[in-house]
């Protein structure tokens, strides 16, 4: 397996699983910057290249994996498919349900395997949620809100109104449409940090639930990222915490409430990045069938392009 990594940005974490993947032999860093390549190449060993377009036309690199800025994504997920790749490709998928759809007509042309970045979805803590609501043990769920606060760990990566629904609040909005569908009303109101930074809160209703949904990057750097979950069923109340860094690696904790009292959930430590790329390279191998294609990302997309037109509607207000 040879990987061209796009990006030194969010690519470092990325750069990071790669590194100590026994089925990932080679790895070439793409970026713009020689100062960051050099400090990838330094602290990995991989291969840099500033020739985007010799990446693309090397017939040994079977995966792409896109770290580019956003408004990007959806750009080099076709032109690496129309490349005769696959691609990993950072959330969101695009910034248009119209350019989602490109890349799944590409996919489709190419037959080419495209996964998406949705690392919530393999969060310990967000799989018993998720089964919770499948199996109905808990009864209906009624109330639930997710809240995620982070410092500015990236260099050079701004969390603005304009962007924080989109790169801060799109895991979670996922979680939210996969457990309750698509909500019957929005509100989101939103608060311009100064300089680099902001925070939101949407709010979303159904018939018979409320779903809350908070994301803040005005924390200062030590704090690192953190965060939590509420989850009000009829029958149980479930509450996680975590803690992590830009590594991805979350310490988290999970506890049920119910009328017969506080139980701790033993929830496997787990790298969310690392396991999604390791479910992409299980699916490449046969070995796995995909939870993160494309097309299982638009609800999610839809309702965070939802929140996203409301916090920049408010900006030019």
């Amino acid at each position: 397996m040879k990987t061209a990594l796009l990006g030194t940005g969010f690519g470092q974490a990325h750069a990071t699983v790669y590194h100590a993947h026994a089925d990932v032999d080679e790895v070439v860093v793409f970026g713009r910057t020689p100062a960051k390549l050099q400090k990838m190449a330094d602290q990995f060993g991989f291969t840099t290249t500033t020739d985007l377009d010799a990446l693309y036309a090397d017939p040994s690199i079977d995966l792409v994996d896109i770290c580019l800025p956003t408004p990007l994504h959806a750009e080099h997920a076709v032109r690496a498919m129309r490349a005769g790749k696959d691609v990993l490709c950072e959330l969101p998928l695009a910034t248009s349900i119209d350019d989602a759809h490109r890349v799944i007509e590409a996919q489709r042309a190419t037959g080419r395997q495209v996964f998406v970045d949705m690392f919530a979805r393999f969060s310990p803590a967000n799989e018993y949620l998720t089964q919770a609501v499948t199996d109905g043990r808990y009864g209906p769920l009624r109330t639930l809100e997710i809240e995620t606060r982070t410092a500015l760990l990236w260099e050079g990566y701004d969390l603005l109104l304009d962007s924080l629904a989109m790169d801060a609040m799109h895991a979670d909005l996922d979680i939210i449409a996969t457990v309750l569908g698509r909500p019957s009303d929005i509100t989101a109101i939103g608060a311009q940090g100064d300089p680099r930074g902001s925070a939101a809160e949407a709010l979303l209703t159904y018939p018979t639930a409320v779903a809350r949904c908070t994301a803040s990057s005005l924390m200062p750097k030590p704090y690192g990222m953190g965060g939590g979950m509420r989850a009000v069923f009829t029958g149980a109340v479930l509450e996680t915490s975590f803690e992590a860094g830009a590594d991805g690696r979350p310490r988290s904790t999970l506890v049920e409430y119910t009328d017969t009292g506080r139980r701790t959930v033993d929830l496997p430590g787990r790298d969310t990045y690392a396991a999604v790329i390791d479910h992409a390279l299980d699916c490449l191998a046969g070995r796995a069938t995909s939870r993160i294609t494309p097309e299982s990302t638009l609800d999610g997309l839809r309702l965070t392009l939802d929140v996203h037109h409301r916090l920049t509607n408010s900006l030019r207000a």
